[in-house]
Protein backbone atom coordinates (compact mmCIF):
# COMPACT_ATOMS: atom_id res chain seq x y z
CA UNK A 1 0.00 0.00 0.00
CA UNK A 2 1.27 3.39 -1.40
CA UNK A 3 1.94 6.02 1.89
CA UNK A 4 -0.64 8.20 -0.39
CA UNK A 5 -3.38 5.84 -0.28
CA UNK A 6 -6.26 7.23 1.88
CA UNK A 7 -4.28 10.49 2.24
CA UNK A 8 -7.09 13.87 1.93
CA UNK A 9 -5.74 17.09 1.00
CA UNK A 10 -7.70 20.15 1.92
CA UNK A 11 -7.67 23.07 -0.71
CA UNK A 12 -9.42 26.52 0.08
CA UNK A 13 -10.38 28.68 -3.12
CA UNK A 14 -9.56 31.94 -3.32
CA UNK A 15 -12.22 33.67 -4.36
CA UNK A 16 -15.23 32.39 -3.06
CA UNK A 17 -13.67 30.67 0.38
CA UNK A 18 -14.92 27.43 -0.68
CA UNK A 19 -13.12 24.41 0.92
CA UNK A 20 -12.76 21.06 -0.88
CA UNK A 21 -11.09 17.96 0.43
CA UNK A 22 -9.87 15.97 -2.22
CA UNK A 23 -8.53 12.47 -2.82
CA UNK A 24 -4.75 12.32 -2.78
CA UNK A 25 -4.42 9.03 -5.36
CA UNK A 26 -7.52 8.91 -6.99
CA UNK A 27 -8.42 13.33 -7.63
CA UNK A 28 -11.69 13.13 -6.38
CA UNK A 29 -13.57 15.55 -4.18
CA UNK A 30 -14.67 13.39 -0.93
CA UNK A 31 -16.39 16.41 0.39
CA UNK A 32 -16.67 20.63 -0.67
CA UNK A 33 -18.05 23.24 1.93
CA UNK A 34 -19.28 26.81 0.96
CA UNK A 35 -17.50 29.67 2.47
CA UNK A 36 -19.91 31.74 5.11
CA UNK A 37 -21.22 34.56 3.67
CA UNK A 38 -20.61 37.78 5.42
CA UNK A 39 -23.41 40.19 6.94
CA UNK A 40 -23.23 43.56 5.26
CA UNK A 41 -25.34 46.48 6.87
CA UNK A 42 -28.63 48.02 5.39
CA UNK A 43 -25.73 51.15 4.59
CA UNK A 44 -23.57 49.30 2.73
CA UNK A 45 -26.64 47.70 0.60
CA UNK A 46 -27.91 50.47 -0.61
CA UNK A 47 -24.65 52.20 -1.19
CA UNK A 48 -23.93 49.03 -3.90
CA UNK A 49 -27.23 49.77 -5.24
CA UNK A 50 -26.29 53.36 -5.87
CA UNK A 51 -23.19 52.50 -7.54
CA UNK A 52 -24.91 49.90 -9.87
CA UNK A 53 -27.48 52.29 -10.83
CA UNK A 54 -24.85 54.59 -11.43
CA UNK A 55 -22.85 52.31 -13.54
CA UNK A 56 -25.70 51.53 -15.43
CA UNK A 57 -26.66 54.76 -16.57
CA UNK A 58 -23.38 55.37 -17.55
CA UNK A 59 -22.92 52.33 -19.83
CA UNK A 60 -26.93 53.49 -21.29
CA UNK A 61 -25.32 57.41 -22.25
CA UNK A 62 -22.20 55.32 -23.77
CA UNK A 63 -24.57 52.86 -25.61
CA UNK A 64 -26.64 56.00 -26.60
CA UNK A 65 -23.57 57.70 -28.20
CA UNK A 66 -22.48 54.70 -29.74
CA UNK A 67 -25.83 54.05 -31.57
CA UNK A 68 -25.85 58.07 -32.69
CA UNK A 69 -21.98 57.38 -34.07
CA UNK A 70 -23.41 54.52 -35.86
CA UNK A 71 -26.47 56.34 -37.33
CA UNK A 72 -24.25 59.19 -38.50
CA UNK A 73 -21.96 56.83 -40.29
CA UNK A 74 -24.95 55.08 -41.98
CA UNK A 75 -26.42 58.61 -42.92
CA UNK A 76 -22.62 59.36 -44.37
CA UNK A 77 -22.80 56.71 -46.53
CA UNK A 78 -25.90 56.91 -47.67
CA UNK A 79 -25.44 60.27 -48.69
CA UNK A 80 -22.19 59.31 -50.50
CA UNK A 81 -24.14 56.62 -52.21
CA UNK A 82 -26.51 58.89 -53.29
CA UNK A 83 -24.05 61.23 -54.67
CA UNK A 84 -22.59 58.76 -57.19
CA UNK A 85 -26.00 57.86 -58.08
CA UNK A 86 -26.39 61.56 -59.26
CA UNK A 87 -22.86 61.95 -61.01
CA UNK A 88 -23.09 60.61 -64.89
CA UNK A 89 -21.22 57.92 -65.94
CA UNK A 90 -17.64 58.73 -67.72
CA UNK A 91 -16.54 56.45 -70.05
Amino acid sequence: MSPEKGKVIEVACPCCRAVLWVEASTGSVVKSEKAAKKKESFDELLLKEKKKKEGFETKFEATADLEKQKLAKAKEKFEKALGKLDEPEER
